[in-house]
């Protein structure tokens, strides 16, 4: 039998197969070929399964080749990895400028690995209920730095209802991801794309400002316009991994249109005479931030809320 892992629990998977959702486990030592994480398989994975004797739960005995998937690393645990999700058309981070506050770095961090793993990203700005007369102008310059590289930005209030449609629109006949820090608004966005799950939401803590886990899992829930969205627990840092130090600046959009421009073919975009990446900084074309964020993670230098 054949199916759709949409819940994943760590030692336990549900796998959805036409009407029915089978609790499945994996059997002995399962390990993706050339992946080392700590989770073989993730919500998104097509896989082949057995249904136990006389049980109703199965036993998972093959992954289908997946056609990409996003990662992460634990800085903590810096020789850790988990694959977030699988099978991915869309990846959307929630973003707030305020309570609590997603730096460009982290956005950055988010978009290189999606580009890195061949998915296209983008960015929902939510709690536009909060925002001041300057929040309005700050947004502006946070949604131009990105609308002008390519990346689609929109800007909601998932407590008000505000562009909901749009996100709905958005996500029509697609697997989506939706990634972000604790307390963004996560749940309380996909509770208005699909009110009937009621997920559980928490208010923001007082002392951190920052958001307290409400997801412990990765989930899939089908949307009734077609698709499906992937609920992930609120992710704190975000460390970039298996990106060769010379390939980082193919990832970002901008630097990788000048890079054929630099003078010499291994040209880092840090110090080298002739390059287009850093006349173009000079020029004002390429966002002071985003270059911050090329050096951060050039240099190795963990990102955190």
């Amino acid at each position: 039998m054949q199916g759709l892992v949409t819940k994943s629990t760590g030692s336990w998977y549900q796998v959805k197969t036409g009407d029915q959702t089978i609790d499945c486990r994996i059997k002995g030592k399962f390990r993706t070929k050339g992946i080392t994480t700590t989770n073989p398989l993730a919500v998104g994975d097509v896989v082949d399964f057995e249904m136990e004797p006389e049980q109703e739960t199965g036993v998972i005995t093959n992954l289908q080749q997946r056609k990409n998937y996003i990662i992460r690393k634990s800085i903590n645990l810096s020789k850790q990895a988990q694959i977030i999700a699988a099978n991915l058309d869309l990846a959307l981070l929630i973003v707030t400028l305020a309570s609590p506050r997603t730096s460009l770095g982290f956005i950055d961090r988010f978009l290189v690995t999606a580009e890195a793993y061949g998915i296209t990203a983008c960015l929902i700005f939510n709690k536009l209920d909060l925002f001041s007369d300057e929040g309005l102008e700050i947004l502006a310059e946070y949604q131009s730095v990105y609308e002008n590289i390519g990346y689609k930005c929109y800007s909601v209030s998932a407590l008000e209802g505000t562009n909901i449609d749009t996100v709905q629109d958005l996500l029509k006949n697609k697997v989506t991801l939706f990634s972000g820090h604790s307390g963004v608004g996560k749940s309380s966005l996909i509770n208005r794309l699909l009110p009937d799950l009621d997920l559980r939401t928490h208010m923001i803590s007082d002392w951190s400002d920052k958001g307290m886990h409400t997801t412990t899992f990765a989930e899939m829930f089908e949307l009734p316009q077609g698709g499906y969205i992937i609920d992930t627990p609120g992710i704190r840092e975000l460390g970039v991994i298996d990106i060769e130090k010379q390939e980082l600046g193919h990832f970002f959009p901008e630097m990788r249109e000048l890079m054929n421009q630099c003078r010499f073919n291994n040209c880092r975009h840090i110090n080298e005479p002739g390059c287009a990446v850093l006349a173009a900084i000079e020029e004002g074309n390429i966002a002071l931030s985003r270059y911050d964020s090329y050096l951060s993670i050039y240099n190795g230098n963990d990102t955190r809320a």
